[in-house]
């Protein structure tokens, strides 16, 4: 029963052009193709990324907010807008709890405004800045590394070569650990996002980051490489500056 979805899976028809098999795009004569399993080395390249963002962050993101004097917020009018309305919204603003009364308003809400589970979704600065220091320098680096990879290539400036020859375009060392690099730390980030600081839009970040594996992976086993590194290059351009 495998062995039978797994030719399913891989049936040639589903991922070739006619005429062309699998076997046509066996390494030869120096050229080398994309294969399935090219993709195992990402699973431990992934835990390897924890690794250095665990040293990255203990070492360099967490001091760097001890520098910029960044604290933890307190729930108080200093918050943003948004997260105090959230609080409001969810409390009767009517009089405090019996002991909580201030003796300055009568009882009432007045200044006082007591922490609720409503703002879990409100990380403190502190603790967003190594997480997000984190990806902004990948992401960084990452675009950096992906100009590196595509500036010199001529479908960077003619999108009509992205598809010449396709599906038989060997692959050159750089794309492939463009592609390892990229897919690993998406990997990472499913595997910590337990526990990463939890965010209100939780959940649509698990589905984009499986969404985003499932994507990478079949491009490569489609020989999408050429579109595949453009189309990271360009995520990548826009992802530092959003962190």
């Amino acid at each position: 029963m495998f062995q039978t979805l797994y030719n399913c899976f891989w049936w040639e028809r589903l991922w070739l052009p006619e005429n062309l098999t699998w076997a046509d795009l066996e390494d030869r004569d120096g050229r080398v193709y994309a294969k399935a399993s090219d993709l195992y080395i990402t699973i431990p390249l992934a835990f390897l990324f924890l690794v250095v963002r665990h040293l990255f962050e203990t070492y360099v993101a967490t001091p760097l907010a001890g520098l910029l004097n960044v604290k933890e917020k307190t729930l108080s009018p200093s918050l943003p807008h948004h997260c105090l309305h959230h609080c409001l919204h969810h409390r009767h603003p009517g009089r405090a709890p019996r002991g909580r009364e201030d003796p300055g308003d009568g009882g009432t809400w007045g200044r006082w405004v007591r922490p609720s589970p409503s703002l879990a979704w409100c990380p403190s600065e502190s603790r967003l800045l190594p997480f997000s220091s984190w990806r902004f320098t990948f992401y960084l680096i990452a675009f950096i590394a992906g100009m590196a990879v595509i500036v010199d290539k001529p479908w960077f400036y003619d999108l009509r070569e992205v598809w010449k020859g396709y599906p038989i375009q060997s692959i050159l060392p750089s794309q492939y650990w463009y592609y390892m690099i990229e897919l690993s730390f998406y990997w990472s980030l499913l595997f910590s996002i337990a526990s990463d600081v939890k965010r209100k839009d939780f959940k649509e970040q698990i589905i984009h980051h499986v969404a985003t594996i499932i994507l990478i992976s079949f491009s490569w086993f489609a020989n999408y490489i050429r579109a595949g590194t453009l189309i990271m290059a360009l995520h990548d351009s826009s992802d530092y500056l959003l962190e």
